[in-house]
């Protein structure tokens, strides 16, 4: 057998060459080659050229326009339409426009801009213009409020996420105030304001905006000092030192182990010994002046001024109870059609424009057909939104004598409502605990024992409105005086209904009323 040699078998074969291929162009129309190909590429240069540096001036004119407003964070809107936030910069086309910034709290900045072009090189060298802006607070305070007025809404998403988070609203606000906010009676009006948001303070997230926007409010919206940290964080320490509640309300928001080191200090202890030494007690301060009032077939009891004290509600420290007339039953169906037939535009045939303007949803005036044995209050007007609530009421009110011009018709605050409702037996009230959920005036807050004047809290307002007394559907649950919810104020249900007051209004001194 012959062997094989193995270098030589990995050797290669040497390559074998080829004469290689010539290509002769065409002479075209006495053109040589060389001619008419140095035209063809020159031909794409320009449309190259073209392409790059003139096309876009020509098919898109315009500039850049650079805006800035002081203060920051400004929505741009161009031709009525928002193109941004300032500080930012935006392609507009060539021509008259008229720019707008806008902010909440401050009055909108307006300018017609004549906006130039650029014709070579816009592509990469786009013509720029600068617009700076300066927008005017519309009064002390403003700014902030419509930043407390956000924070507020945003406080019933919850605790952010990683993916999802919230704006720093209330600080915000606070920011834009500016060096205004040093006037001490323009910072007194901003510590009600806090005061009043703190109500609404119920994630962590919340309590750092909070905190963040009493330093920028207490430096007048400039760097901080040493001294003026040392006065919030007094200002700070007397909040929660004098202010009942507040060791509840952080042991809600804060986490577990923080809670648990919280309760532990001294400070915490005192506060819930003192609530623990307030028991429930006397409701009442002296006899009844009459005898009920009927109004729009609504028979109307006189409860007195008196204390509302814990003991089951929601308020850790006595409020005082001004003197006020409360429906003996939820609002009849006698006198909602009554209201209907003089303000036909509450009909249920026109349930699609309220739902249109957003003041009903589709439940309206939906009851539930149940014996009245099965259902109190089965006599009363379900399905009722806060708004409808509150154009009945406005529409009772101009039923009263020229003798009771002082007084209105409203729907009851949560502290005369559950003020009412120690008062129902005594006073002869039905149906104040498991007839329907009952609304109330008040802008809902997750923490309204919390310190904040009645004004100062409308003000800032809620999406929601609260509901107190729960429903017969609700009668295993544990019900009290105390139990409260929240909805959208257009919201309906068969389950919810309203019960009106009859009270003097705000600013008047209290008044005998005649029981003719």
């Amino acid at each position: 057998m012959a062997k094989i040699d193995k270098r030589a078998a990995r050797k290669k074969p040497p390559l074998e060459s080829f004469p290689e291929d010539t290509v002769h162009l065409p002479v075209l129309l006495g053109v040589r080659p060389g001619v008419y190909l140095g035209l063809f590429y020159a031909l794409i240069l320009l449309i190259v050229f073209f392409l790059l540096f003139l096309y876009p001036g020509l098919s898109k004119p315009g500039s850049v326009l650079v805006l800035s407003s002081e203060p920051l964070g400004a929505a741009v809107r161009v031709d009525g339409v928002y193109r941004g936030t300032t500080p930012c910069a935006i392609f507009v086309s060539q021509g008259n426009h008229p720019i707008e910034m806008t902010l909440p709290g401050f009055s909108a900045y307006h300018q017609d801009m004549a906006v130039p072009g650029r014709l070579l090189g816009s592509l990469f060298f786009p013509r720029k213009e600068r617009m700076a802006g300066t927008l005017e607070e519309i009064g002390p305070g403003a700014a902030l409020r419509s930043g407390a007025a956000d924070y507020a809404a945003w406080s019933f998403t919850g605790e952010p996420t990683v993916s999802y988070q919230i704006p720093q609203s209330l600080s915000e606000g606070a920011y834009r105030s500016g060096p205004g906010a040093g006037d001490i009676s323009t910072y007194e009006g901003m510590d009600k304001l806090l005061r009043s948001s703190a109500r609404f303070t119920a994630t962590k997230a919340g309590l750092r905006d909070l905190i963040r926007a009493k330093y920028i409010i207490d430096n007048g919206g400039l760097s901080a000092s040493p001294l003026s940290l040392l006065r919030s964080i007094e200002d700070i320490g007397a909040y929660l030192s004098e202010t009942p509640g507040t060791g509840i309300w952080l042991e809600a928001i804060l986490p577990e182990e923080t809670a648990s080191i919280l309760k532990e200090q001294p400070w915490y202890t005192k506060q819930a010994q003192q609530a623990a030494a307030l028991r429930p007690g006397t409701r009442f301060e002296g006899p009844a002046r009459g005898g009920p009032l009927n109004l729009g077939a609504m028979r109307f009891k006189e409860i007195p001024s008196g204390t509302l004290v814990p003991g089951g509600g929601i308020f850790p420290w006595e409020v005082p109870i001004a003197a006020f007339h409360i429906a003996e039953t939820e609002v009849s169906l006698a006198s909602w059609e009554a209201f209907l037939e003089a303000q036909p535009a509450w009909s249920a045939e026109n349930t699609p424009a309220l739902i249109e303007q957003g003041l009903v949803t589709e439940d309206y005036l939906l009851s539930l057909d149940h014996p009245a044995s099965e259902r109190p209050g089965s006599a009363s007007a379900p399905g009722v939104s806060w708004y409808a609530a509150e154009a009945y009421c406005q529409w009772l009110t101009g039923l009263l004598p020229p003798a009771w011009a002082d007084y209105e018709v409203r729907l009851p605050s949560e502290g005369e409502w559950e003020y009412a409702a120690w008062a129902a037996q005594d006073a002869g009230l039905t149906d104040m605990l498991g007839g329907h959920w009952e609304w109330c005036r008040d802008p809902y807050a997750p923490f309204p024992f919390l310190s904040g004047d009645q004004e100062t809290g409308e003000r800032i307002g809620s999406p929601e409105r609260a509901l107190r007394g729960g429903a017969w559907i609700n009668q295993e649950d544990s019900v009290d005086s105390g139990t409260r919810a929240s909805l959208p104020p257009a919201f309906c249900s068969a389950f919810i209904s309203f019960r009106p007051v009859l009270a003097l209004k705000p600013g008047l001194p209290l008044q005998e009323l005649s029981h003719e």
